[in-house]
């Protein structure tokens, strides 16, 4: 029972370090990710697939993805809110 309440609490459960990876990619780029994270693993002739056998080997790694992911996930929410005042502010 208490896992089941601590996952409900986890913004990540459900996701998949794939899909994660997936989404960083197409919102950064490759290079995006580099300077974001400085991490080998998209520097040099990166995909998914590399990515993510690096990162399911490195906890530290993946650690920093999964934090770069939910930041990302806050700033769209953060910019779509805004997007909507401004259009707000408009009309």
């Amino acid at each position: 029972m208490e896992q089941t309440s601590t996952q409900r609490n986890n913004p990540l459960h459900g996701l998949s370090l794939k899909i994660i990876v997936t989404e960083l990619q197409e919102y950064y780029g490759w290079q995006g990710l580099v300077d974001k994270t400085n991490m080998n693993c998209f520097k040099s002739n990166p995909t998914i697939k590399s990515s993510l056998t690096f990162l399911r080997k490195t906890p530290w790694a993946r650690d920093k993805i999964e934090q770069l992911y939910l930041f990302t996930q806050r700033e769209i929410i953060r910019n779509r809110k805004a997007e909507k005042r401004s259009q707000s502010a408009k009309d």
